[in-house]
């Protein structure tokens, strides 16, 4: 930690694995800054749609204190435009920038890209990682993507402990401390976050990671309406294990409101209501090996016998 430089703003970079945890803890950084008189601008990278994903914190930020990435990933092809998008965020008093990376962004290239060119308002950018202790290092393929995302942060969090026993938690501390000796581990219910502002970028190093394994095919495609939520639940069952994310917004027959769902990794889904209405309406997005417009369009129909055109 350090004392904040006086008229410089820090940028907080939210990176980890799918289905981690970072947009849970994104809301809670978001609560506390605007509850204490901060003025936090966010910034949200994905593969497909991030409007979606925006849309839920238009209760917690003014939309031009919200800014959606979508189509590009902002560890490489994308750096630019983030660059741009940060550096035309006008300095505030108490200004904080919060970015949330895509879940298989190559954090270490994205720290480094990003802490080049950027105005002299903003301080060195820091990154903060979220690890799902239950299944940090369960990936398969995907483990060495995971382990880079935690390289070069300052901060990693730890997230999905409710199951996970004290055995296991102290198992994968000591393996991130493989990783990154330097790094604080905290629980997520343990964060202070009056401190967050004041982290220092890490000085760990990191190895180097084949950069095509933080590109991943992605789609999305519209949704019909769905007779009840059971119906989410079969399309998150039927949908191939391969594809790693899975998470939309539906319409359900007899609602008002739209319903978000999302599948992660391991499996488990998760719905809850969505925040207004989508400006996409309804949509099925996927991320991972096999997403495809025509096998989604494939399964939707096999499941509901129709297709949304």
């Amino acid at each position: 930690m350090s004392i904040r430089l006086k008229d410089k703003e820090s940028i907080i970079t939210v990176v980890g694995f799918l289905g981690a945890g970072k947009t849970t803890l994104l809301k809670r950084m978001v609560s506390y800054f605007t509850e204490n008189d901060w003025e936090p601008y966010v910034i949200l990278n994905d593969y497909e749609n991030a409007y979606m994903d925006a849309q839920q914190f238009y209760g917690q930020l003014a939309p031009n204190y919200l800014k959606p990435l979508s189509g590009s990933c902002i560890c490489c092809s994308g750096i630019v435009e983030l660059r741009s998008f940060v550096n035309n965020i006008p300095a505030r008093p108490k200004g904080v920038t919060i970015i949330e990376a895509n879940g298989t962004s190559d954090a270490c290239s994205l720290n480094g890209f990003l802490g080049v060119g950027l105005n002299d308002h903003f301080l060195p950018p820091v990154q903060v990682s979220v690890v799902n202790a239950k299944n940090w290092q369960k990936r398969g393929d995907y483990n060495e993507l995971e382990a880079n995302q935690i390289q070069v942060s300052s901060l990693i969090v730890l997230t999905h402990l409710e199951s996970v026993s004290l055995e296991r938690i102290n198992a994968v501390i000591k393996d991130i401390k493989t990783h990154n000796a330097l790094a604080k581990i905290i629980k997520l219910e343990d964060i202070n976050y009056q401190l967050l502002p004041h982290l220092t970028p890490s000085n760990n190093k990191n190895r180097t990671l084949d950069h095509h394994k933080a590109h991943w095919s992605s789609c999305s495609v519209d949704l019909p309406l769905l007779a009840n939520k059971e119906c989410i639940h079969k399309l998150c069952e039927t949908i191939p294990a391969s594809i790693q994310r899975v998470k939309g917004c539906a319409l359900i027959e007899g609602e008002v409101q739209y319903t978000f769902f999302e599948r992660s990794p391991d499996g488990q889904v998760n719905i809850r209501p969505f925040n207004g209405q989508p400006e996409t309406g309804s949509k099925l997005l996927t991320i991972g090996p096999g997403s495809d417009i025509d096998l989604l369009n494939k399964i939707i129909e096999d499941c509901f016998g129709t297709v949304n055109n």
